[in-house]
């Protein structure tokens, strides 16, 4: 299941999202938020973040004006690697070296471009090279440590 949120800066991105990423096949729940009222991101990123690091989600995707703060907020999750992707490039790179398990999309980006980052974020495996593990390890090490 991928959980997906948004502040009311990614409100419209996240409505088009789920439509997409539910006719591509997956399973979807939507943590909020409900509209454009103005509401505080942080407790949307925590409640994905939770689920991923719960292994309740098995990735997610949060959305905010910039893509910014809600990134910020999810990586305070531990166990949570939270890229900002503005690319398709990016969103590859955050899977196939960086083993993201959530995506950050900014609301003000093209929303063909968003569904085409979320798509390609979901469908690209880690690559699992000695050098990418031992780095995402040295990262959880880190994060378990402090």
């Amino acid at each position: 299941m991928v959980g997906i949120a948004s502040d009311h800066g990614g409100f419209k991105t996240k409505e088009v999202l789920i439509t997409y990423l539910s006719e591509l096949g997956y399973d979807i729940k939507d943590y909020g938020t409900n509209s454009t009222e103005s509401v505080d991101y942080p407790s949307y990123a925590f409640q994905v973040g939770e689920d991923v690091s719960n292994k309740l989600l098995t990735k997610g995707i949060v959305i905010c004006t910039t893509g910014i703060g809600i990134s910020i907020a999810c990586n305070k999750v531990k166990g949570v690697r939270c890229a900002k992707a503005d690319n398709v490039e990016e969103a590859i790179k955050s899977r196939q070296h960086n083993d993201a398990n959530v995506i950050a999309l900014a609301g003000i980006n093209d929303v063909e471009l968003n569904k085409e980052i979320a798509r390609i974020f979901l469908e690209t495996e880690f690559l699992n090279e000695e050098r990418l593990v031992r780095r995402n390890e040295q990262i959880r090490k880190y994060e378990n440590e402090h």
